[in-house]
């Protein structure tokens, strides 16, 4: 395809031949659809959010108070979504953000492997997750050409952390992005009342389970010791990361570092000041902490605060319109989650493939009819609070 957007004449030339999509091309029927065919303990941590949601829905929401001003006489005919982050030039702003249970929302138990794929397919680079049911080197292998990202959840025992960053940075990760706000898991009703922690019963643990350092702790081989094993690996999960904490990072990895979970400017400031490579600005789309503002709310003043230190986002994207708002207003490059999610629970890495190409495709489209031909011009228009 010769732009983005020319994936709906795809579409519209398949329905000439009476083939409809498999997958949805909008978030609120693809979300539907999903909610059929995923077991209701894995639909309630993937669609769950913090306390009663209220930050949640707020991410999503607060896109609508935003909007952007087209210009014509602007000859689009040609567009160029393309961006450079660490060196590389990426395809698009899009990447798919790091969620911990992909590996249980196929059927197969390989959702991991399935984005992977779905990365390959579509050149979107996949954030691969410490929680995983496949072990990052396979992860990142299956992804191909298409540049992944590695995130990770920082266990107490720094030498096990540096086994995972090692192991990721071996296997071709592009960039490490360390999760700031995940040390304990925030109120989630919803896996609450259903009893249900994937980890807890042994699942997205392979990372773990395959680690060298991990396995010399345990003293025991996984297969048999399963509770044994859970165990030891919540006694490990979450260290509260300090500034402090940020030169040790930066001496046992030469990947750049990311920092998620960053929303306030002073945090920003003082992430670049310590050498951060990338602020990427996310309130855990409302999983971790209720009573927030709307991460989107919060980028203008993080981008400004980051100065020349390219911002990445997520929280609350939805469509390809809400990726272009968040590049109108600063980020180098934006994360989706809940949408390729839902891709993949309907049809494995075919269907992620779909969602992330209807995504791309509405936002090369939303800018050809703008008349914002770059990404650049983009962020010089803007956009304005409504």
């Amino acid at each position: 395809m010769a732009h983005h957007g020319d994936y709906q004449n795809l579409i519209y030339g398949r329905g000439l031949q009476g083939v409809l999509p498999r997958v949805p091309v909008d978030f609120a029927s693809l979300e539907a659809r999903a909610a059929g065919a995923l077991p209701a303990s894995v639909l309630d941590y993937v669609q769950g959010g913090c306390g009663d949601e209220a930050t949640q829905r707020a991410n999503a929401a607060a896109f609508a108070h935003w909007g952007m001003v087209p210009r014509m006489m602007v000859d689009t005919s040609m567009r160029d979504l393309s961006v450079e982050l660490f060196g590389m030039t990426l395809p698009s702003p899009l990447f798919m953000a790091p969620i911990g249970v992909t590996g249980i929302v196929t059927q197969d138990g390989h959702g991991d492997m399935a984005a992977a794929r779905a990365a390959a397919m579509t050149g979107v680079p996949l954030t691969a997750t410490t929680l995983s049911n496949d072990p990052v080197e396979a992860v990142i292998a299956a992804a191909g050409p298409t540049p992944s990202f590695f995130q990770l959840y920082t266990p107490k025992n720094r030498e096990l952390a540096e086994s995972l960053i090692a192991r990721a940075e071996a296997a071709g990760a592009k960039a490490l992005v360390v999760t700031l706000d995940t040390w304990v898991t925030g109120w989630r009703p919803r896996d609450l009342n259903s009893g249900n922690f994937p980890q807890l019963r042994g699942h997205v643990l392979t990372n773990y389970f395959s680690d060298p350092v991990f396995l010399r702790l345990l003293g025991k081989p996984v297969e048999g010791n399963l509770p044994e094993a859970v165990q030891l690996w919540a006694s490990l999960f979450g260290k509260v990361m300090a500034w402090d904490d940020f030169k040790w990072l930066r001496s046992v990895t030469s990947l750049p570092i990311m920092l998620k979970g960053i929303c306030h400017p002073d945090d920003a400031r003082r992430a670049v000041g310590e050498g951060a490579d990338a602020i990427y600005c996310s309130n855990h789309g409302g999983r971790q902490a209720n009573g927030g503002i709307a991460a989107i709310d919060l980028l203008p003043r993080v981008v400004a605060a980051a100065g020349d230190t390219p911002v990445l986002f997520d929280s609350g994207v939805r469509s390809g319109t809400d990726m272009i708002k968040a590049v109108a207003l600063g980020a180098r490059m934006v994360g989706v989650g809940r949408p390729y999610l839902y891709g993949l629970a309907l049809d494995g890495a075919d269907g992620a493939a779909h969602v992330l190409n209807c995504i791309l495709a509405e936002a090369d489209l939303l800018m050809a009819v703008n008349g914002m031909p770059t990404l650049a011009a983009v962020r010089e228009a803007g956009a304005e609070r409504v």
